[in-house]
């Protein structure tokens, strides 16, 4: 595997991590009386985190893990592809 490649199956790992974050975000807020229409999941994420670290800092006084479960993988996803494109225009 080429260096290219590892960076792309680990943004696509991390990709993955944040969709399950999401997920579980999604079901802790309707728990928490907070529905989301599974359509749109992903066109509501930042309205999901917002209402997820509000409700968990009401409860608890600190954000919630999944909230940071989700922003560090899918940051790390964009930093992965970003270096990935950099290496392979490089490698030409």
């Amino acid at each position: 595997m080429t260096t290219v490649e590892v960076l792309l199956a680990i943004a696509v790992a991390c990709g993955f991590w944040a969709a399950v974050s999401a997920v579980l975000i999604a079901r802790a807020l309707e728990a928490g009386g907070i529905r989301t229409p599974f359509p749109f999941w992903g066109l509501l994420i930042f309205r999901n985190l917002q209402s997820y670290s509000r409700m968990t800092r009401a409860k608890t006084g600190r954000i919630g893990p999944l909230f940071y479960s989700y922003v560090v993988p899918i940051n790390a996803a964009l930093v992965l592809v970003l270096i990935a494109l950099v290496v392979g225009q490089l490698a030409r």
